[in-house]
């Protein structure tokens, strides 16, 4: 069955739109078919003082793929692309890889959490998720993305990135 999970990736450091590009065409090439492709956004990082502004896009793939496959081959290709895991969740990196959400579904294992439990929270998400799928409710919260962007505390700043 065809799932459609939406991802979001983010870049602060090296060639960050190398980054994010690389990402995504792996992505799509592991994943599935991708089916809507924000615009990038330049932010400033959030929770801490990192290198510089991150890049941050959301796409969404259709997949057959489980929920913990995609996981897997997202920290696959993070780890391919030189991301190292530590303790400290909110530091700089070459590449992020979240998993929003996936269809309709709930998850909250240890390894995974969906959907994501900070998105609400992010305008770096939600920008770019709202211009891809506005009316996309959110399984939990159930408030369209467009009614959680309108309710986002979230004052960092944002703007489209170009190249």
């Amino acid at each position: 069955m065809m799932n459609r999970v939406f991802l979001g990736l983010g870049s602060d450091l090296g060639d960050r739109e190398a980054n994010i590009k690389y990402a995504v065409k792996s992505l799509e090439e592991q994943v599935g078919k991708i089916a809507a492709v924000s615009p990038v956004y330049e932010t400033e990082p959030v929770g801490f003082t990192g290198s510089g502004d991150f890049l941050n896009m959301v796409i969404s793939v259709e997949t057959i793929l489980s929920p913990s496959d995609i996981l897997r081959i997202a920290l696959a290709l993070e780890s391919e692309m030189g991301r190292t895991r530590g303790k400290t969740r909110n530091i700089s990196r070459i590449i992020d890889i979240d998993i929003l959400l996936y269809s309709n579904e709930m998850i909250n294992s240890g390894a995974l959490t969906i959907p994501h439990p900070r998105m609400h929270e992010r305008k770096f998400v939600l920008v770019p998720l709202n211009d891809i799928s506005p009316g996309l409710v959110h399984p939990i919260l159930g408030k369209t993305v467009k009614e959680l962007l309108s309710e986002c505390k979230d004052k960092s700043r944002i703007r489209q990135f170009t190249s």
